[in-house]
């Protein structure tokens, strides 16, 4: 595995380990669900969009899991309990690591499989996108987090991971 590769890999893990963080920090299930007025979405709808995004690209395309991708439910399930919530966390952490077993160095600039948002992609660039989508959506839950709880705190989802000596 190339050091780009380890080095999204440890992005990705532990920005899928911060958004289990805030549900977490969530009071009750009812909560992850609630909306908020100028958000579009709450945090159990991205957490699903999340889960299925990286186990579809990462998990089935890259690492032919056989993950078959419903993006429509990502965003029309609703009141899905947190502990399943995790359970699809984990369910895509492993996709991540199946995923990026498969990339070598060479395959970087090939071309990924399938287009993302319209657009053809090298495997880098897909990679990057799938990191920093992540991130993004990680980012509106603790938003979404903070407003339906009142709760300012941070999850620590943002912590820089230590680079191995």
């Amino acid at each position: 595995m190339t050091e780009f590769i380890t080095d999204l890999k440890t992005l990705l893990l532990r920005d899928l380990a911060g958004l289990e963080r805030e549900l977490e920090l969530y009071p009750d299930d009812a909560s992850v669900w609630r909306e908020v007025p100028g958000q579009p979405n709450v945090a159990g709808t991205l957490t699903l969009h999340l889960a299925g995004n990286l186990q579809h690209y990462l998990g089935a395309v890259l690492g032919h899991t056989g993950y078959l991708r419903d993006r429509e439910a990502e965003f029309s399930r609703r009141d899905v309990p947190r502990q399943q919530l995790c359970q699809e966390i984990a369910a895509t952490r492993q996709a991540v690591q199946v995923g990026l077993e498969q990339v070598t160095e060479a395959r970087l600039e090939d071309v990924f499989p399938e287009k993302i948002a319209g657009s053809q992609l090298t495997v880098q660039l897909t990679l990057l996108h799938l990191t920093t989508h992540l991130a993004y959506h990680l980012g509106q839950v603790d938003y979404h987090r903070r407003a339906v709880t009142g709760n300012s705190a941070s999850a620590g989802s943002l912590s820089v991971p230590a680079k191995p000596a």
